[in-house]
């Protein structure tokens, strides 16, 4: 009968499992020296910078944060120098980074640190943490100090060992070297060079006693208390006064940006305006032009029907009923339209008789027309130069024909502006809109102009800027952080930049009035 054996199930033997753990460890500890030699490696050529990091403990504590961040790194690379410092013999001795924390304190006297090290290879073939610590301590001991009080001394140099069961040294011994940094805990140095911060309730002598931090708290005599307390409320009370300060500055400054914030707002406002003004006036221009073309359009349909009758009256009536149609009225109407035209005209004759009747400035202008067209038709320099005078412009022909293109325009000018101070309800800025076009003929047409109608343009012109403090003007002063800000008062002197105010709030005082320039006031 056939049979299948089991499988066999391969059980590893000790050797062969004692052999894997310590190749394991022996793995662990070459790595552990590798990762050293490329952190020294990292750090002396700064390869973290090329990843953006500013400093090696920065670029620590960001990459290498799970595997101890800049403390471990910092405590492989001690490990190495002191490394470095042995001699080759000794160098086999330290197996791993974590014996060396004993030794750091040697590293600055070689001739020590070597010599500890032999001792404790000398006592065991494989020296641990602890095992360098008691040569440490054989090498360079530490001095114990005493003090007059020693009732409030922590249990330095005790040996304590950790009771909880919570704790991961529980059970573990370990040596009080240092003052407590704080009443409930105590700094415990272990057997492997370790210093943990341990709590005081975590913790028992060997005694079983419990270890207790006593307060190391200086206390001064009361005179220096007093004076300690006074110093410290004179600090609180500066402390309070800068804060006060900043808080000012702080608002003055908020104050400043904002009123920066409206006048920049107000300009661009203005700003808007001056274009939206120039547009409408744009508008405005299109606008006559377009009556303008309008009414020529009608004008020109009433013309074409009006040719239209007379081709058709043309054509319905022989040519030889045409031969007096003059009627005796349409004499009258053609002889009073005549004469009105002669009335119109200048004649040289008349003026050398007598001095014009009306219109003497119009006859100034057009004597200088004329004696321009004389001197450039007869090349006279001395009527070019009279004419020169007369028009107001420089001697020469270019200079006159273009006052005299400029005069032309001089009737016009005066009728548009006449007509826009006629309307009722008119504005500064209505007369401005018409005033533009003429602008390069001001002189003249105001020369024209009545003094009612000039005065008129001067009260346009003032109601239209901005009011200024006057005489009567009612202010008050425009610092905020003046008292002055919300009173009320009236000017009661002009003194051009300078001004004089009564205050309202005053009248029952000695002092009633006082003066201030103009820009420290504000109108109310």
């Amino acid at each position: 009968m056939l049979t299948l054996d089991r499988e066999q199930i391969s059980v590893p033997s000790y050797s062969i499992l004692n052999d894997s753990i310590k190749e394991t460890f022996a793995a662990i500890d070459r790595f552990e020296w590798q990762a050293i030699e490329e952190l020294r490696l990292m750090l002396d050529n700064s390869y973290y910078k090329d990843a953006g990091y500013k400093s090696f403990e920065i670029y620590c504590n960001e990459e290498l944060t799970k595997y101890g961040g800049y403390r471990r790194v910092r405590d492989l690379l001690a490990a190495k120098k002191v490394v470095d410092s042995l001699p080759d013999e000794l160098k086999d001795k330290i197996t791993k980074p974590s014996q060396t924390r004993p030794l750091l304190k040697l590293v600055k006297t070689p001739d020590k640190l070597h010599e500890a090290v032999a001792i404790a290879a000398k006592e065991t073939p494989f020296p641990t943490a602890a095992d360098f610590a008691k040569a440490v301590n054989k090498v360079a001991p530490k001095a114990k100090r005493f003090t007059e009080n020693q009732n409030n001394q922590t249990q330095l140099c005790h040996s304590v060992k950790v009771s909880s069961q919570s704790h991961p040294r529980c059970g573990e011994e370990g040596v009080i070297e240092s003052d407590p940094p704080n009443p409930t805990q105590q700094i415990v140095t272990f057997a492997d060079a370790e210093k943990l911060l341990v709590n005081n309730a975590d913790l028992n002598n060997l005694s079983n006693d419990a270890i207790v931090s006593f307060s190391s708290e200086r206390t001064y005599p009361k005179e220096y208390s007093e004076a300690i307390a006074t110093l410290k409320q004179q600090h609180q009370q500066e402390l309070e006064r800068l804060e006060q300060e900043l808080r000012i500055g702080l608002l003055s400054e908020a104050t400043a940006s904002a009123e920066a914030r409206v006048q920049e707002q107000l300009s661009s406002v203005q700003k808007l305006f001056q274009q939206q003004k120039q547009q409408n006036i744009d508008l405005q221009q299109r606008l006559d032009e377009m009556e303008g073309l309008r009414q020529l359009e009608l004008e020109n349909q009433r013309l074409q029907q009006r040719i239209q009758e007379l081709e058709n009256a043309v054509q319905k009536r022989p040519s030889q009923q045409w031969g007096n149609t003059m009627t005796q009225q349409a004499t009258k109407v053609l002889n009073k339209q005549v004469k009105q035209a002669l009335e119109k005209t200048i004649d040289l004759r008349s003026l050398a008789v007598e001095p014009p009747k009306e219109n003497p400035q119009e006859c100034l202008r057009l004597m200088g027309i004329a004696l321009g067209n004389l001197a450039s038709a007869m090349n006279n320099a001395q009527a070019l130069r009279a004419a020169a005078i007369i028009l107001g412009s420089e001697p020469t022909q270019s200079a006159i024909a273009y006052r005299a293109e400029q005069l032309q325009l001089l009737p016009q000018a005066v009728n548009d502006i006449r007509r826009v101070l006629a309307k009722p309800g008119c504005s500064w800025w209505d007369y401005l809109e018409v005033a533009t076009e003429y602008e390069v003929i001001k002189a003249d047409y105001l020369a024209e102009l009545t003094p009612q109608e000039t005065d008129l343009i001067t009260v346009l012109e003032k109601s239209a800027q901005p009011p200024t403090i006057g005489l009567g003007s009612i202010v008050a002063h425009a610092d905020i952080y003046c008292a002055l800000y919300n009173a009320r008062g009236e000017v009661i002197e002009d003194l051009g930049d300078e001004v004089w105010v009564a205050w309202e709030h005053w009248k029952d005082k000695p002092k009633k009035t006082d003066r201030y320039f103009k820009d420290e006031l504000r109108l109310l």
